[in-house]
């Protein structure tokens, strides 16, 4: 498929798109520039796996595609090795040429799951 098709099937057809009822860990944040919001809880299983995950938010196709190509692409990961993704990796998986402000869209999501782990230094320059 192509990486513009895609995304807008991602954006018109949300994966993981909800809340949980009893999430281990949850984050949200907005991007006051944009307006754009991203809330991901997940759950994290006994052997660190990230056994359900879910997004929820408002804003622009690229953020909330990105949030849930995301969740797509993490569910059963180990939950450490999350706090290691680069956000080249959302970027990627997007696929398309951005602007420097649709990339901090494309990234609020990654930002909002490292926070929702609690990653010891969050890598991405999110206005909060």
């Amino acid at each position: 498929m192509d990486p513009r098709e895609n995304l807008l099937d991602h954006f018109e057809n949300p994966r993981h798109k909800g809340r949980l009822d009893h999430p281990t860990h949850e984050h949200e944040l907005r991007n006051p520039i944009c307006g754009d919001q991203v809330h991901i809880a997940l759950t994290v299983d006994s052997t660190n796996a990230i056994s359900s995950i879910a997004f929820d938010g408002k804003g622009c196709v690229v953020s909330q595609a990105a949030a849930s190509m995301l969740c797509e692409a993490v569910a059963w990961r180990d939950a450490d090795e999350l706090c290691a993704l680069p956000g080249t990796f959302v970027l990627e998986m997007i696929g398309v040429p951005l602007s420097v402000a649709r990339v901090k869209c494309a990234l609020l999501c990654l930002e909002t799951l490292k926070r929702a782990l609690s990653c010891a230094q969050p890598t991405l320059e999110i206005n909060l």
